[in-house]
């Protein structure tokens, strides 16, 4: 689809509102902020109501050559177009969670989120290799600030960890993409998507860009950088990491992994596997050990990730389908629960959950909303997460019955640590005077709150909403992974009967001659 440049404009909205915050007062920047974030949504929705399903596979391409070997190459499909509306879904309540939480160097605040804004949008709709991977590094940036200057006590530490984690993690897959520039002599990922790569050399660049993706994801054993990071990043900073920068490594491998190098993804799927039940299961007991909330839900996301790698890695539709779900509704559900943090630590200025108790009592109505987003971590029925998990488990079991039973312990694991912290939070004896003395939410945090129920349930009650969007892309991955997909040990296909057996018949038969 060609004509206006959509996404040229959503680029240059945050980007231009950023250079205007810095220049601007602290109750200026606010709203320069928030009007720029709100018109990415409208921008965003425009996107989705004009996307084609069943369409072109490629929308809204916009492409101009810059220099010898770089082009401003834009363009998106389902996959993209789902992870970008997320984006401009979360920003505006990312800013309305700072509105009175930030009071230091108000201006550069709201700048570095936009910015960000700016390159989420631009990893997600980039079709130029290199254009890709400016902004995936550039993301860093803002990110590294927001932890850095507006985190907690250990912030520097936090920062840095973050940051070098996710940067030396990419350099090898620039390494593996000049090779793989050098080789085709095209900077084109529609194109290379379709590229048939020799496939010894197919196991090598795979490697170099998992670790890229792993770190960004993150896998185990290479997230540690993510409580640390959760912990001292101001909440709207929390929000963002898991709602969004989280998906850019489950984004890669959708995008380069598993379509650039099939046979080479199938070779290593047993190692994501391994990897991946580990993450689960580890990570789920070490969140039901955590005294810290914000790091109780840090090390949750690490293991609802685990499930979206094997799903993407089981090498069917439904695998593939879930762990998308899967992403989108971690985004809101994930990202909701820290907002529910935020909102009591605000008021007491902790996240110990020791510090509570009982807020059922002086906070009733935002004990409903801290219910509502726990149960739909946990994978209730109706609520967004249970879908994507039910699809994911489904195509895990496809492809390893064992694999799957060990990832179905992650989801009962999940609703132990996250009952047990709702518990310790919102239930009990007030032994604190000063929890108990904390008021319910105000109209403010009902505003950020509710949309993000809205979605949870949508989602839930009608995900074809959001699987009819990729269905026809992730058909067409599945087309090109087909021929090395590995043979999968489950024993009953969907849609056929079992075969019947010999005494099952004779059965039949007589009760057919009677």
């Amino acid at each position: 689809m060609t004509g206006f440049p959509i996404l040229s404009l959503m680029l240059a909205v945050p980007a231009v509102a950023a250079v205007a915050a810095l220049f601007a007062s602290a109750g200026a920047a606010r709203t320069i902020a928030l009007v720029a974030t709100l018109i990415d949504l409208a921008l965003g929705l425009d996107l989705w109501a004009n996307y084609q399903i069943g369409g072109p596979q490629w929308q809204f391409v916009e492409h101009a050559q810059l220099f010898s070997g770089f082009s401003w190459a834009l363009g998106i499909d389902g996959i993209a177009l789902v992870l970008i509306v997320l984006s401009v879904f979360l920003m505006p309540i990312c800013i309305g969670a700072s509105w009175d939480a930030i009071e230091k160097r108000v201006p550069e605040y709201m700048a570095a989120f936009l910015f960000m804004e700016t390159l989420m949008i631009g990893v997600f709709a980039a079709q130029d290799l290199f254009l890709f991977y400016i902004l995936f590094e550039a993301g860093l940036i803002p990110m590294y600030l927001i932890i850095g200057i507006w985190g907690g006590a250990d912030r520097i530490y936090a920062s840095y960890k973050f940051f070098l984690y996710t940067l030396l993690g990419s350099v090898l897959m620039l390494i593996a993409m000049l090779w793989i520039v050098n080789l085709t002599g095209t900077t084109s990922i529609p194109v290379l998507m379709e590229y048939n790569f020799p496939v010894q050399a197919q196991y090598l660049l795979w490697l170099a860009f998992f670790a890229s993706f792993a770190v960004k994801m993150p896998m185990w054993p290479v997230h540690t950088w993510l409580p640390d990071a959760h912990v001292q990043a101001p909440t709207a900073g929390s929000v963002i990491l898991a709602g969004v920068l989280l998906k850019m490594g489950g984004y890669g491998f959708i995008r380069f992994s598993l379509p650039f190098f099939p046979e080479a993804s199938a070779y290593f799927a047993p190692l994501v596997w391994g990897l991946s039940i580990v993450a689960v299961v580890y990570t789920s007991l070490v969140a039901l050990v955590q005294s810290d909330m914000k790091k109780l839900i840090a090390y949750s996301s690490v293991a609802h990730m685990a499930i979206v790698t094997l799903g993407l890695f089981a090498f069917n539709r439904q695998g593939l389908e879930g762990s998308m779900v899967v992403m989108l509704a971690h985004g809101l559900v994930s990202g909701a629960l820290f907002l529910c943090v935020g909102v009591i630590y605000d008021r007491l200025h902790t996240r110990e959950i020791n510090r509570y108790g009982g807020i059922a009592i002086n906070m009733p109505h935002y004990a409903l909303f801290f219910m509502f987003f726990t149960m739909a971590s946990v994978g209730l029925p109706a609520t967004a997460n249970f879908v994507g998990e039910f699809l994911s488990l489904q195509g895990i079991y496809k492809a390893s019955s064992w694999t799957a039973l060990i990832a179905g312990t992650g989801i009962i694991l999940g609703a132990a640590y996250m009952l047990y912290l709702y518990r310790r939070v919102a239930f009990g004896e007030q032994k604190n005077a000063d929890a108990a003395a904390m008021p319910d939410l105000t109209a403010r945090e009902y505003l950020l709150l509710t949309p993000l129920v809205i979605a949870t349930l949508w989602m839930g009650i009608y995900p074809e909403s959001f699987i009819a969007p990729i269905r026809a892309d992730i058909a067409h991955l599945d087309a090109r992974l087909a021929a090395a997909r590995p043979a999968g040990d489950a024993q009953v296909t969907p849609g056929h009967p079992v075969a019947e057996t010999h005494e099952s018949a004779e059965h039949s038969g007589e009760g057919s001659e009677k």
